[in-house]
């Protein structure tokens, strides 16, 4: 078949297409993030293997990843949330300095001791520093832990490791005096660095505080033109940058600071999400195909190595802290395991100090393979964490040990009904328990939704649906019902139902009373009595039946 010089490149990104949306139907069916399937599509379609990218069209995926690059962390500009931060408190700030500190330092010392040079060790060190805000953040939603405590505390942590990007990247660009991961120029130390830093940090800071939100404001008309003016002043940004010797990824981050403080923010981020997951599929296939297979043996046992020191000393550092704070230990647990994996921004950040000449291509070899051992094993590894924390639990003695004052909020006094979560639903029957002269006592893992609570009269304590040991804490004597009043499953080997399972704890811990759950799937929730669930709520069927009653008034 004679194909036409210039159809070449069309059908040769047809074919890289293809084979991605293969392995990554493949990796969906294992659970995998996509991460892993583009990586392995550019392996696939490397040199090494099919040879389906000519080399003179290398070029061209090479600048479609470097549009990936710039709007990914155009997203991430718009996305750098610090009030989340400033709600978690303090603690956070310190759990996320101390981790990627001595994280940091563990990681350079143990790579020097493999023999690697300073330069690359320090890269190394802060390539196994950060974690994967992509693959956390779709986890946690998949196992609605978004919201919980742990998931809220993780959430902090990868901004704090944002905050530090920006940073590395800065020092990186300036360091090298290049135009970053895909210049082709090389240089020293340019004098001129710092002026022209102050320079865009100006016309950054003006930008904030003149043009953003009127220009925001006028482009929230039309939709598309929304879109397409970002992306062009994106790449106009990294571009400017790209220029002035700063490098296109610091580009990108300062068009998306640009553009926080708008109330168009999330709005922007959620219509570019599509664009940049699709650009990113090249960045990632072009870190895969430049692998070379030959040499992967000698990269094996470091890769295993420091794959090992991320899935288990990483997570252990961020437990120690957290225990230190005085934090519950499953707490400290669930967010360790939810940061063992290294970073989408690792690789960004070894492929600028690669371009810069501060590492070679072996090193950059040896970070996507750690990268595709830790972010496939941690995938696995916060899907079943409950179920992890529970072997662990029951086979460790210092893992049932509580010496922390995250649930020390005993209250003394004798409680009628205690419910279990406390969102609209919840806190909406908690309140009119109490209207009625019931003594009631509010349980949830939401800082936010205690809070709340709290401000409504209700007595609240911290606790988990998915940790039977925290029954311990709670008064049962006297309690004439439980009322469950949260989201059903958690995800683990055989998908477990926490009303069926804490409802079978209560019992074993000696609770005669009533109980009551929310249920969303009659057929799914009809042997709830059989596990001693005594009344079943169907809180959208009762407020759509109370919706339909007030409908016909009107109509009367």
């Amino acid at each position: 078949m004679n194909i036409p010089v210039e159809s070449m490149l069309f059908f040769q990104l047809t074919a890289i297409l293809i084979l991605a949306s293969f392995i990554g139907f493949l990796a969906i069916k294992f659970k995998q993030p996509l991460i892993i399937a583009f990586i392995l599509s550019g392996i696939i379609a490397g040199p090494d293997m099919l040879n389906i990218v000519s080399e003179q069209y290398q070029d061209v995926i090479e600048t479609l990843a470097g549009f990936g690059i710039t709007l990914l962390l155009f997203v991430v500009g718009l996305k750098l949330d610090l009030q989340l931060i400033r709600k978690m408190g303090s603690m956070v700030l310190v759990v996320g300095i101390v981790q990627i500190s001595i994280t940091l330092t563990l990681g350079v010392l143990l790579s020097l001791l493999l023999q690697f040079d300073f330069m690359a060790s320090v890269l190394i060190g802060l390539a196994l520093t950060f974690s994967s805000t992509i693959i956390v953040v779709k986890l946690l939603s998949d196992k609605r832990a978004i919201d919980s405590l742990y998931g809220r505390i993780a959430l902090g942590i990868l901004i704090i490791q944002d905050l530090a990007v920006i940073l590395v990247a800065i020092v990186i660009t300036a360091l090298a005096g290049t135009g970053g991961e895909f210049s082709h120029h090389a240089g020293g130390i340019n004098i001129f660095l710092p002026l022209k830093a102050f320079a865009i940090i100006v016309f950054v800071g003006l930008f904030i505080r003149y043009i953003a939100n009127p220009i925001t404001k006028f482009m929230s008309n039309n939709s598309e033109f929304m879109v397409i003016s970002c992306i062009s002043f994106a790449i106009a940004m990294a571009a400017i940058c790209e220029y002035l010797g700063f490098g296109q990824e610091l580009g990108g981050l300062l068009s998306g600071i640009a553009l926080a403080s708008t109330p168009y923010n999330n709005i922007i981020a959620a219509r570019l999400s599509t664009l940049r997951d699709f650009l990113l599929l090249f960045f990632f296939a072009h870190l895969g195909s430049n692998m070379n297979l030959a040499n992967i043996a000698d990269q094996i046992l470091p890769a295993l190595v420091f794959s090992l020191f991320v899935l288990f000393v990483k997570p252990a550092l961020v437990m120690i802290v957290m225990n230190f704070l005085k934090y519950r230990k499953r707490t400290g647990f669930m967010t360790g395991i939810t940061i063992s994996q290294i970073s989408e921004f690792s690789l960004i950040l070894m492929a600028m100090g690669l371009s810069s000449g501060f590492i070679d291509q072996g090193i950059m070899n040896l970070t996507i393979l750690i990268g595709l051992i830790t972010m496939g094993v941690s995938t696995y590894a916060i899907s079943y964490g409950d179920n992890i924390h529970a072997f662990f639990a029951n086979h460790i003695m210092s893992f049932k040990q509580e010496n922390s004052t995250e649930t020390s909020d005993k209250v003394e006094r004798e409680y009628d009904v205690i419910i279990f979560g406390l969102g609209r639903y919840g806190s909406a029957m908690a309140k009119l328990f109490k209207e009625m002269g019931f003594n009631v006592l509010g349980v949830d893992f939401d800082p936010d939704a205690i809070s709340k609570a709290k401000k409504t009269g209700i007595l609240t304590i911290y606790g988990d649906a998915a940790d039977p040991d925290f029954l311990i804490h709670l008064p049962l004597d006297n309690v004439k019902i439980v009322v469950f009043s949260f989201h059903h499953y958690m995800t683990g080997p055989f998908i477990t139902d926490l009303r069926r399972t804490l409802a079978k704890s209560l019992r074993e811990h000696g609770y005669s009373g009533r109980i009551a759950a929310t249920s969303h799937n009659h057929e799914h929730d009809k042997d709830l009595h059989k596990h001693g669930i005594d009344i079943t709520l169907s809180p959208f069927d009762d407020a759509a039946l109370y919706g339909a009653k007030q409908i016909v008034e009107i109509i009367k």
